[in-house]
């Protein structure tokens, strides 16, 4: 390992322990050359993930850009830094443990969404606007109402607009386009 500051490679590790829920190993070294002490973290190496994008565009799958998009949605809502860090982990876990290495960005929204809703109520909305390409009032009340009252168990999917009965990890079902959350019946 080099150090940040002389560049030397010989160092020795001070410290070790678990960081990112079990994920990742921090270890703490100090350079046998300087003496400077430095973090360093060790982590898994996973299969690349790549990502299909509603236009057809395919980019590999970019955890930070999933925290970008939670920070956005939980701004003033009194979740951590931390608690949305470990709701990003856990989302790419779960895609990491699928065996197909392509996933849609809508089953990334998806899952996004059967996260937060637990979580907060308005960062569900605010994300679910952006998502689901909200385009009026409408489509807000639509989501609120749904957040009210969810489907029952006695309920048959295909009679609720708002849900197409979808589970996130299902690859085989048709997705009703974003526009059509709005439809009423």
């Amino acid at each position: 390992m080099r150090c940040s500051s002389c560049q030397h490679t010989n160092s020795r590790v001070l410290e070790s322990r678990s960081a990112e829920s079990g994920q990742s190993i921090r270890r703490r070294r100090e350079c046998l050359s300087c003496q400077h002490r430095f973090t360093t973290y060790e982590r898994i190496e996973f299969v690349p993930i790549t990502v299909i994008k509603r236009d057809g565009k395919r980019e590999s799958f970019d955890r930070s850009k999933l925290v970008r998009g939670l920070v956005r949605a939980c701004e003033k809502t009194g979740l951590s830094s931390g608690q949305l860090e470990t709701l990003a982990e856990e989302i790419e876990a779960q895609l990491q443990g699928r065996s197909l290495r392509e996933v849609t960005s809508s089953d990334i929204g998806e899952l996004v969404l059967l996260h937060l809703r637990p979580l907060s109520e308005v960062a569900y909305v605010r994300f679910a606007s952006v998502y689901r390409q909200f385009r009026g009032i409408r489509d807000f009340v639509d989501t609120l109402n749904h957040l009210q009252n969810p489907l029952s168990e006695t309920q048959e999917p295909g009679t609720n607009p708002d849900f197409d009965g979808c589970v996130p990890d299902s690859d085989a079902c048709d997705r009703e386009s974003p526009a059509s959350y709005a439809t009423p019946s």
